[in-house]
């Protein structure tokens, strides 16, 4: 796609934003819209001159959004970080593009623990023993999960059976109508690339699923599968003791459940495990680092985060500092 024109605008476009881990996909574009919205680069003179004195609100809800419109290609966890393709005017045309692409990620898994979202952001659901986890045990078992794979996802998704989110058939302990449906997913690479042992900061979640929330999980498998138990290992060792972490990298088609793929390689293993850090490096073309001819790289947030705070002076030509890095990072539609 051609880099944007100084000479026509407002574009329609598409760029990259490193998302931080802890705020949710959707906050972040709306942040954004905040200063799309204000910039003769994607606004309209007519727009720019309605809000031309109204100050960055970042509380105000939905209904106090800006009128350019956007959308991003991919949702990423509140937990994950990385690549989010943001799409302005027309450009949100194109974001379907995004969610069947070959993506890239690099995960934490933490060994000896289960929870119900298959990441560090929920409860605890079973306790298992890791002692036996070797960094070659890991590396004999990955093979398995290279290729064209099936993939079950969580219970506790988004996902609907019969119009009901399968997360509301798990904490009302309804029982789920039929299994849940495995869906076809290719990884085209997966690799250990560090070993941390116990040298990490990780620990398990505090919060514990009471007996009523387990029997709840229960009741809503056993619909699908009549032997499900949630229960600890009688061998699972204590808090006390610090349980093993390490890191994998993988390219995979859109779809992919990289929870799945640490909570099922852990089950391999004869343990336990779960996501602690999550790191979209790679979304089709769009990648933190442009190394290839091709590569679009992303925007650092601070960039936008700064400007939030205090848009800052125009150079001689009228540009910000976030609209000149967003134009030498721009595809136009």
């Amino acid at each position: 796609m051609p880099k944007v024109s100084l000479t026509k605008f407002p574009v329609s476009a598409l760029f990259g934003v490193v998302k931080p881990s802890g705020p949710t996909s959707m906050s972040v574009v709306n942040d954004v819209q905040l200063l799309v919205a204000r910039s003769k680069l994607f606004a309209e003179a007519d727009k720019l001159a309605k809000i031309k004195d109204k100050k960055i609100d970042r509380r105000r809800g939905k209904h106090g959004r800006e009128s350019v419109k956007i959308g991003q290609g991919g949702t990423l966890d509140p937990l994950a970080d990385g690549v989010l393709v943001i799409g302005v005017g027309k450009g949100t045309k194109k974001l379907n593009d995004f969610l069947n692409c070959t993506k890239e990620y690099e995960t934490t898994c933490l060994l000896g623990c289960e929870t119900d979202t298959y990441d560090s952001e929920g409860v605890r659901v079973r306790l298992a023993p890791w002692q036996h986890v070797s960094r070659e045990k890991v590396e004999a078992a990955l093979p398995q999960f290279q290729g064209e794979i099936t993939q079950i996802p969580p219970i506790f998704s988004a996902l609907k059976m019969d119009g009901k989110p399968l997360y509301e058939y798990a904490r009302k302990g309804i029982p789920l109508p039929r299994p849940i449906e495995p869906r076809s997913v290719t990884v085209h690479s997966l690799e250990i690339v560090k070993w941390l042992g116990e040298d990490h900061s990780f620990s398990w979640p505090e919060k514990q699923m009471s007996p009523e929330e387990k029997e709840a999980l229960e009741t809503a498998l056993k619909g699908a599968q009549e032997d499900a138990t949630i229960k600890d290992d009688p061998e699972a060792p204590t808090d006390d003791v610090k349980p093993t972490a390490f890191v994998l990298r993988m390219k995979v088609s859109g779809g992919t459940y990289v929870r799945s793929i640490v909570h099922d390689l852990a089950h391999t293993l004869g343990s336990a495990g779960h996501v602690t850090t999550l790191k979209r490096s790679r979304q089709g073309r769009f990648v933190l680092k442009a190394e290839e001819a091709g590569d679009s790289e992303c925007i650092p947030w601070d960039t936008f985060e700064k400007a939030l705070v205090d848009v800052g002076e125009k150079d001689e030509e009228g540009w910000t500092e976030w609209e000149r890095q967003v134009m030498q990072n721009l595809e136009v539609v």
